[in-house]
């Protein structure tokens, strides 16, 4: 016999110590993240500096004037394009790092190295952004730093690593993946330590090597993770870290370095062009949702796994 249905107000009173602690982040979601959308309209708008709150639902409406202006410029080209090449080289070196490093952690015989790779590799996600990028103005300065004295005793010619365009995607790239990659692999280490250890045994009864195990029972059993991961990670391929391009980039770099969240800042707080900062980020944020549903309905076309 079923128990009788519990009222809202009942459910409320049982969970009320869970929605407390719910509440903040229902609160700052809210308030940073639903409520700014109303802003959405300067972009279809004429907005103009001073004419308060109000301003955003009375000023000029302009259509599609600033998206025009944005597509026809000569920036547009090269912002998407850096955009979407820094995001798209993130992925291809950065995704399956983290993936190859939690099956070596998870092979190794010594326990006590695998901890130790573990919490070494761990350690550089929590170095602040600012912090990173002035290491790595520090180690490749021209006049001092220890990569380019080191070019130098070999005798070559030192490098403005940071001033110059060529470099600036490797960077990028390269410092991300080896700040990110061992605590991206806590996750894959996660879904590797869950697999049962019957099948091990199994494969080694028929005398499977440690790498067909790899190839024939690790990757196949923690497949939905790495999808689901990849699903979420094509669903950022436009949003590229603002904070650490901004602290990289110089109009030495802007070539290969400018990307549509810089651009946005520029126009929007440097220039005070609010309606156009608004159209740009707006269809920064309309592409960024098309590759989430895009990505997330080929991978449950594909494969039968999805987010939704």
């Amino acid at each position: 016999m079923t128990g009788k249905k519990k009222t809202l107000g009942q459910l409320i009173a049982r969970d009320k110590y869970l929605l407390l602690m719910f509440l903040p982040v229902f609160v700052y979601y809210i308030v940073f993240c639903y409520l700014p959308m109303a802003g959405l309209t300067m972009a279809f708008q004429n907005f103009r500096m001073g004419s308060g709150f109000a301003g955003v639902f009375t000023g000029e409406w302009v259509g599609l004037r600033w998206f025009t202006q944005f597509f026809s410029s000569v920036f547009a080209k090269r912002l998407i394009r850096n955009t979407f090449l820094l995001n798209f080289y993130s992925l291809i070196f950065g995704f399956p790092i983290p993936i190859l490093f939690a099956i070596c952690i998870t092979q190794m015989r010594q326990k006590g190295v695998a901890k130790v790779a573990q919490v070494t590799t761990y350690l550089p996600y929590f170095i602040s952004t600012v912090v990173v990028v002035g290491m790595m103005t520090n180690f490749l300065s021209p006049s001092s730093g220890i990569i380019n004295q080191i070019i130098k005793a070999c005798g070559g010619k030192p490098i403005n690593f940071m001033g110059n365009p060529k470099w600036f995607r490797r960077l990028y790239v390269i410092s991300g993946s080896w700040q990110s990659f061992g605590f991206n692999s806590i996750i894959f280490v996660a879904a590797i330590m869950g697999i049962d250890p019957s099948l091990y045994e199994s494969m080694k009864v028929d005398g499977a090597t440690r790498w067909q195990q790899i190839i024939h029972l690790i990757l196949p059993m923690i497949s939905n993770t790495i999808i689901l991961l990849l699903i979420m990670t094509l669903g950022n391929l436009l949003n590229v870290g603002f904070e650490k391009v901004y602290l990289m980039y110089s109009p030495a770099v802007y070539e290969t370095g400018d990307v549509i969240a810089t651009y946005v800042y520029r126009q929007g707080i440097e220039s005070k062009n609010f309606s156009y900062a608004s159209a740009v980020g707006l269809f920064y944020s309309a592409v960024g949702f098309v590759f989430v549903v895009a990505s997330n309905a080929l991978s449950r076309r594909m494969t039968g796994s999805s987010l939704w």
